[in-house]
């Protein structure tokens, strides 16, 4: 069972800009340089375990109370570079990792073990679960995307995309694909049938992120023109932009509440939270190097993120019960 955390307090805007300068960061120390090396971050259902795809062939689990190597767990089989790795919603132990080996692997956390794996026939370089944990989408290099059914450990479905596409995302009922490409659109897809319900002409450039926001109602886009859209997903308007950083945005999460949202980017420095509802920048976190990763915490204000030459670095983790 995990740890029973105490009560979860929410951060209002006026009270942001001092708590989170307040928090402690905490930081897990690869054996070698990894300002390059973690590729992607996930927190599993429950926030005890932080999953970490590496370029050199692992994942790396995490225990975040237990900073040092040593109580981490690697699982081992990739050839390539572990690009994506995703928990199984329905299961805190279970995770599935893609790789530009051309595999999507089934990992259970306790065995340390790959219980199934799949061949895509491509660099995979996104991957996502469904809200009940029946199917995985991996997306690869070449805009193929491969339907996995969890139960049977079966590709049941592949599709070809007319244009780069380099993130998907299910909706929260589980009925609905959320597709960025390179042309700048977002492709909203049925399932299972793929048929296109909408598409939004979200950025000038290149999408290359989004994140369903936790009560479903924004949908937050991140591109090549440095800016971070929130599109209000009943009128598919959009009403307001995040526009102060200066560099592509590669990634972007928001908190467990909805209010908070912050973005990297693999061309510029430090990550900057801004308050949702309002588009205000409400702290900056100082990296000194770019950032290719951010998650937040399933239930608290922690923020985990990559790009540290020592590894995988925790805001929050260190001392704070929010």
């Amino acid at each position: 069972m995990p740890p029973q955390l105490p009560p979860r307090k929410l951060v209002p805007r006026d009270r942001a800009p001092s708590f989170f300068a307040g928090l402690k960061t905490r930081e897990y120390r690869e054996h070698r340089n990894a300002s390059q090396s973690i590729r992607s971050i996930a927190w599993n259902n429950h926030g005890n375990r932080i999953a970490c795809g590496l370029t050199d062939r692992l994942v790396r689990v995490w225990n975040p109370e237990k900073p040092e190597i040593r109580y981490s767990t690697e699982l081992k089989g990739h050839t390539g570079t572990v690009e994506r790795v995703q928990w199984d919603p329905t299961h805190s132990d279970r995770l599935a990792s893609a790789s530009t080996d051309g595999t999507v692997r089934f990992w259970d956390y306790r065995s340390a073990k790959c219980i199934n794996q799949i061949s895509t026939g491509g660099e995979n370089i996104s991957l996502a679960y469904s809200p009940d944990g029946n199917f995985v989408a991996a997306g690869t290099k070449d805009d193929v995307v491969s339907f996995i059914d969890t139960r049977t450990n079966t590709v049941i479905k592949t599709h070809k995309e007319n244009v780069q596409t380099n993130q998907i995302v299910w909706s929260h009922a589980g009925d609905v694909l959320f597709l960025t490409t390179g042309s700048g659109l977002v492709k909203i897809r049925d399932w299972p049938s793929l048929d296109t319900i909408h598409t939004i002409d979200a950025h000038t450039s290149a999408c290359f992120c989004l994140e369903l926001e936790p009560r479903g109602n924004l949908l937050a886009v991140g591109g090549s023109d440095a800016i971070v859209s929130l599109w209000d997903t009943k009128e598919w308007t959009c009403p307001r932009t995040l526009s102060k950083m200066e560099s592509p945005v590669r990634c972007l999460s928001m908190s467990f509440d909805g209010s908070y949202i912050c973005a990297g980017s693999d061309e510029a420095v430090d990550i900057e939270i801004a308050h949702v509802d309002t588009g205000d920048y409400v702290h900056t976190i100082p990296t000194g190097h770019p950032v290719l990763a951010v998650a937040w915490h399933p239930s608290r204000y922690h923020l985990a993120y990559s790009g540290d030459p020592a590894g995988l670095r925790i805001v929050g983790a260190a001392g704070s019960a929010m």
